[in-house]
């Protein structure tokens, strides 16, 4: 069985981009290439040629496409709790992953066979230095290899009886599309960890006043990470991000064993933009706060019936719901479960609510957006894609794979290093035009509950991610994740917060039982892992009114909470202790 899943992690950044063949995002000043990063293109592009024109010449079949990908990864970061640092490091890593295919555009090495997908991928690892001839030799033997591979497996398509019998109307297995050259330059922004040390140290050591949290990390992380894309059809792209990211966890154990956890996350294109100590330490109270209350809620019971999805978990519940379903891969493959193969231009939402994916958008209302990116992982410039328009299926999220009906990529060809290329979402927005307020969406979901004669219905404020199954054999099934969730009585008693509860349920019945959204939408951002394993990736949604959600109870915990009395508080550092 094969999940699908979100969760926490790094934000977007913007960057400067100068580039032939597509739009990019908004530049940025003062960012110059280095001199490595133009060694590097040039390296890679001169060696891809060589070897492209000697397979032709000699090999047997002869590949009709190559390219190259290196993934230049610079990182630091460091993890603090209670005012100690656990963790700090700086690492710089190269990653190369060559994709040869062989036979022809309509059936070549990569078609799909049984649901196996291919893997030729290595992510080899090549110098950080610029130093051409070690970067070519590693060049010139990783395509011998793929080489080999994607011979091999030719040879195995061709002879196959399900290709035979399926080819006069099987999609081609990939796409034409336009060589692009461009030139990014990624900046390099003032960061210090040793900087940074002392600040983490302090807002670490807030938790230690606090007697229900067992155990507390306050995570600074910086990633700056170049991109290299050449391949035998002429394209010559360099592109890239920055990521700056504060994570604070904290977490507890009930009485009867269930682990608790509350999380807040901050992140920035320039660490100038991070917050400042006071917003982090208000932060850490309220966590801390939240993780009071969770331990005297009261274990939450299976539950049917009316509720309100925050902004963020709808974001969840749409990505893990509608997103993987309609990644264009999923379309083609007979073993997935193809919710909407045959959808296409009919109401799949209510028809006030449409769903966009733009790769292309850097940040909303201030707050920066993880899932975008210049081009995707094959080479093809990002831009907005409309997958509902008011309620209707429009088209797919495409890589350069195509489907029936879908012949072009739309730039959502993506992968981490060392793994295959698959179609995958980047950042999803959904738009209302049943929209009310926050204080009116509470209205309309007590008048829901009087309706259905229910006695409370549910708030879910926080999740942490979700996972869904596609799999034609196993269920098609969802689960969201929540962190803090509250009952809402209909008689007008206080909020109660609960705990202990996922939110499970089938995409097409969930779909029919959303009523409204606010007017104020939130934003998710997160990592999500497939086949293609983990992407950058945000939701940004309104809240949402539902008619009916599920949830079950999370299983329990045979750990019960620590049997001896915590060690005394250095009151000198921490200042007084609060039992909570």
């Amino acid at each position: 069985m094969r999940f699908k899943g979100l969760i926490f992690q790094l934000a977007a950044t913007a960057l400067s981009l100068a580039l032939v063949g597509a739009a990019p995002p908004a530049a940025k000043p003062n960012a110059a290439k280095s001199p490595a990063e133009s060694v590097l293109l040039d390296t890679l592009a001169k060696e891809l040629d060589r070897n492209f024109q000697a397979l032709k010449a000699k090999a047997d079949p002869a590949p009709y496409f190559i390219s190259y990908s290196v993934t230049d990864e610079e990182s630091s970061g460091l993890t603090a709790s209670l005012g100690a640092i656990q963790t700090k490091g700086v690492s710089r890593r190269r990653f190369l992953d060559c994709s040869v295919r062989v036979g022809s555009p309509e059936l070549d090495n990569y078609h799909l066979l049984e649901g196996d997908r291919p893997r030729f991928a290595a992510a080899a690892s090549i110098p950080v230095e610029d130093k051409p001839d070690a970067i070519a030799r590693l060049a010139w033997r990783e395509t011998d290899r793929a080489w080999r591979a994607a011979a091999e497996r030719y040879l195995r398509v061709r002879s196959s009886s399900q290709v035979k019998s399926g080819q006069e109307k099987a999609a081609p297995d990939f796409s034409a599309e336009q060589a692009v050259t461009a030139v990014q330059s990624v900046p390099r922004y003032k960061f210090s960890v040793e900087e940074w040390t002392p600040r983490i140290k302090r807002i670490s050591n807030e938790f230690g006043q606090y007697g229900g949290v067992l155990r507390s990390e306050v995570n600074l992380a910086f990633r700056r990470e170049v991109r290299t894309f050449v391949s035998s059809e002429g394209s010559r792209i360099q592109h890239g991000r920055n990521f700056y990211r504060i994570f604070i966890t904290a977490r507890a154990k009930s009485y009867d064993g269930n682990d608790l956890v509350t999380t807040d996350s901050f992140e920035a294109d320039d660490p100038a933009h991070l917050p400042k100590d006071d917003v982090l330490l208000a932060s850490v109270r309220k966590m801390a706060d939240d993780l009071a209350k969770l331990l005297r809620a009261a274990p939450a019971d299976p539950y049917v019936g009316p509720a309100i999805l925050s902004g963020r978990a709808a974001g969840v519940f749409f990505h893990e719901i509608f997103g993987h379903r309609v990644e264009g891969h999923r379309q083609r493959d007979e073993t997935e479960g193809q919710t909407f193969s045959s959808s296409v231009g009919k109401p799949v939402l209510p028809e006030f609510l449409s769903v966009r994916f733009d790769a292309t958008k850097t940040s909303i209302d201030k707050t920066d957006l993880n899932g975008w990116y210049a081009f995707d992982d094959e080479g093809v410039a990002a831009q907005p894609v409309q997958l509902v328009d008011k309620g209707i299926l429009k088209t797919f999220l495409m890589s350069r794979t195509p489907i029936p009906g879908f012949a072009k990529s739309n730039g959502h060809g993506r992968r981490q290093p060392g793994l295959e290329v698959v179609s995958r979402q980047s950042n999803l927005f959904v738009d209302s035009t049943n929209q009310v307020s926050d204080a009116e969406l509470k209205k309309m979901l007590i008048a829901e509950l009087v309706k259905q004669k229910k006695p409370y219905g549910l708030y879910f404020e926080q999740v942490t991610g979700g996972y869904t199954t596609t799999r034609r054999q196993g269920l098609q099934a969802f689960t969201v994740i929540p962190l803090v969730v509250y009952r809402v009585y209909a008689d007008g008693r206080p909020d109660e917060m609960v705990r202990g509860a996922d939110i499970v349920g089938t995409p097409l019945a969930s779909f029919a039982k959303i009523l409204a959204t606010s007017n104020r939408s939130e934003v998710f951002n997160g990592y999500c892992g497939a086949e293609s394993g983990s992407v950058p990736v945000a939701a940004v949604s309104p809240a949402l009114l539902v008619s009916e959600i599920e949830i079950q109870r999370k299983a329990g915990g045979k750990d019960l909470p620590p049997l001896l009395p915590r060690p005394r508080t250095d009151l000198s550092q921490a200042g007084p202790e609060v039992i909570r």
